[in-house]
């Protein structure tokens, strides 16, 4: 079984799980968190994966970093899955939590990249646009500042892309340019 599809199996028994006991948010919560020490801390990602410490060590670890500060269920998983030795699937585990949390709760993710920092006001409308393209009445919009762009934007749903740059439009007028037709070449 491939590493992706066993985190998206634990990932979905646990959030079937946590929306039985009516504590998905929190969980989803805990999910994000872990994910964005992984990202931030290389160290904690590395020892997870680890084959050399042994999962006896790792679930110590994880114990004394959450317990407490995260709800019981997502310190009951992280021991199931160190007792059985998969602690390098708990980062795909969190992403894939999120990303399934998202799925039944019809949030669309959606990122947008300007040449400057959004106002709420194109927020707003870059949020309605995504909500016509993807049919679904929540947004999760991730928003990229990259000056090289020049000005417009570049949406990414899903698997579309808009891109509406000044950057592509005149990649565009410059490729039409270079291939004048009226000029005759001899």
């Amino acid at each position: 079984m491939t590493e992706h599809r066993a985190a998206s199996r634990y990932a979905k028994s646990l959030l079937e799980l946590a929306k039985e006991q009516g504590v998905l948010d929190q969980v989803h919560d805990d999910m994000l968190s872990f994910h964005k020490i992984c990202e931030e801390n290389r160290e904690f990602a590395l020892m997870l994966k680890n084959p050399v410490i042994k999962n006896n060590k790792k679930r110590a670890i994880l114990e004394k970093v959450f317990e407490g500060k995260v709800n019981e269920l997502t310190l009951s998983i992280f021991k199931v899955i160190s007792r059985k030795n998969r602690e390098a699937l708990l980062p795909t585990i969190a992403k894939e939590f999120h990303v399934q949390y998202n799925i039944i709760n019809g949030i669309e993710v959606a990122s947008v990249t300007t040449a400057v920092a959004l106002t709420p006001e194109l927020r707003a409308q870059i949020e309605e646009m995504v909500k016509k393209i993807s049919s679904k009445q929540k947004v999760d919009l991730v928003e990229k500042v990259d000056q090289e762009i020049i000005g417009g934007y570049i949406l990414k749903v899903g698997d579309r892309q808009i891109d509406d740059s000044l950057k592509t439009k005149l990649k565009s007028l410059e490729h039409k340019f270079s291939q004048n037709p009226y000029i005759k070449e001899f």
